[in-house]
């Protein structure tokens, strides 16, 4: 099977896209289909990518770790004819994913997306963040469902959300897979060494990108007066960007900013490494669709405390792997952190994280992502304009561009009417349910 993917994050970006995108295409790869990965032309990207065609893009939009691809219209059409694709993959569902959208409308293939990320969270990165902004994230992905032939969540409390919101409802869920084998194999000494942590000190950890939506601020605060409890207690955090300092105000406000430990971005065995330093795993995210980096941290046998959160509540399970915590209560969060210093907790918790973790494994959830493809192209038989005539592949890309008219024309409508519901005046009476679904009386 030849499956073409389009995502805006990509090497040598770090995080949940990228790594979903790189370990996705390794395991289809090394079960002999042939992959190719659109992505954004990246400052510090390999020299040599014979399966990835980058496109241009405006670096580090707005601060931010993220780039801006700028999809020219034409430009990926001889590379998408050679490959040959039976199936289009998006992981976003704007700039490359508009993209992916033509290119499956215009050669007649089944679009598959992700949903990867809730959109809302991110809002902050774009000029003129606001509830608007965020109504508009929300509208603009679930809109994108709806041009396509199947969805994929991550998580079950994923499929539920977009279903409450209206989503295409060919969902089926497939977790970003992690290669289990490989993080169970590691050896924190030198990183502790390194750090100049005890051998026998108890450990916090944390793994990310340190940026605002991934709600460190509380965080920080909750494992700082955890350390100030426990005397003898460091905190490993992995991972870089601007959310960095408030974590350090954060433990200098409790006293303890010398037992709290940043080893910035960290890629391939050394990262491995520094999940093995640590004893116990914190997250407080509320933007994660899987929390991915937690079915990592239980592959090398930490148990996790975590706030219950979309995606986060299907792998940490109360008292058997992990604990998870109801809303943002910095003693609480504490108190349990306090209680997994106890070497006896902390194993009984562990095997049961390895035991989770193993339902995540990379190539059991490319085989799941598999036989979505293979759905989706049996329903309509793959098919491509790529060897017709002029005039039909002209009028196939005509009729891609109606296609995403029509798709902007309703996320407008969508758009404005929630706005009218929001804006309303207090006397205007609200629509009736069945007048917003457009049913009779």
């Amino acid at each position: 099977m030849n499956v073409l993917m389009f995502t805006n994050t990509y090497l040598p970006i770090v995080g949940g896209v990228s790594e979903s995108v790189q370990r996705l295409k390794a395991q289809l790869q090394a079960a002999g289909h042939r992959v190719l990965v659109v992505a954004p032309r990246l400052e510090g990207q390999p020299r040599h990518e014979p399966d990835v065609v980058r496109v241009t893009a405006v670096q580090h939009f707005n601060g931010s770790d993220f780039s801006l691809p700028v999809p020219i219209p034409g430009q990926l059409v001889e590379a998408i004819e050679a490959f040959e694709p039976d199936v289009v993959h998006a992981h976003h569902p704007f700039l490359l994913g508009d993209t992916a959208a033509r290119a499956a409308d215009t050669y007649g293939l089944p679009l598959v997306f992700t949903h990867h990320t809730l959109y809302e969270h991110y809002t902050h990165y774009v000029p003129g963040d606001s509830p608007r902004m965020q109504r508009f994230a929300k509208a603009l992905a679930t809109e994108y469902t709806r041009m396509c032939d199947e969805v994929i969540a991550p998580s079950e409390s994923i499929r539920g959300l977009l279903l409450a919101r209206g989503a295409n409802p060919a969902i089926t869920v497939v977790p970003s897979g992690v290669d289990t084998a490989r993080f169970a194999a590691g050896n924190g000494v030198a990183w502790r060494r390194r750090l100049g942590i005890p051998a026998d000190a108890y450990v916090i950890g944390h793994l990310g990108r340190l940026a605002r939506e991934k709600n460190l601020a509380f965080l920080a605060a909750a494992v700082a007066r955890a350390l100030a409890a426990l005397p003898g207690a460091h905190f490993l955090v992995v991972g870089d960007g601007e959310a960095r300092r408030a974590m350090v105000d954060a433990a200098a406000a409790q006293g303890v900013a010398a037992r709290v430990h940043f080893t910035g971005r960290l890629e391939g065995q050394t990262l491995i490494d520094a999940y093995h330093a640590m004893d116990v795993f914190a997250f407080a995210s509320h933007s994660e669709t899987q929390g991915m980096v937690i079915a990592e941290a239980m592959a090398t046998g930490l148990p996790v405390v975590a706030v219950d959160a979309p995606g986060v509540r299907e792998v940490v399970e109360e008292g058997v792997n992990g604990h998870l915590l109801a809303t943002d209560d910095t003693e609480a969060m504490a108190e349990a952190l306090v209680v997994l210093a106890a070497p006896a907790t902390r194993k009984r918790l562990a095997a049961a994280a390895r035991a989770t973790a193993a339902a995540y494994d990379e190539l059991r959830c490319a085989e799941r992502c598999l036989d979505v493809y293979r759905q989706v192209i049996a329903r309509g038989g793959p098919f491509t304009h790529a060897d017709d005539g002029g005039w039909d592949r002209v009028r196939a890309r005509l009729g891609a561009e109606w296609r995403m008219l029509r798709h902007r024309g309703r996320l407008l409508k969508q758009l404005m009417q929630e706005e009218w519901e929001q804006e309303r005046p207090a006397w205007w009476p609200r629509r009736r349910e069945s007048e917003s679904e457009g049913s009779p009386e």
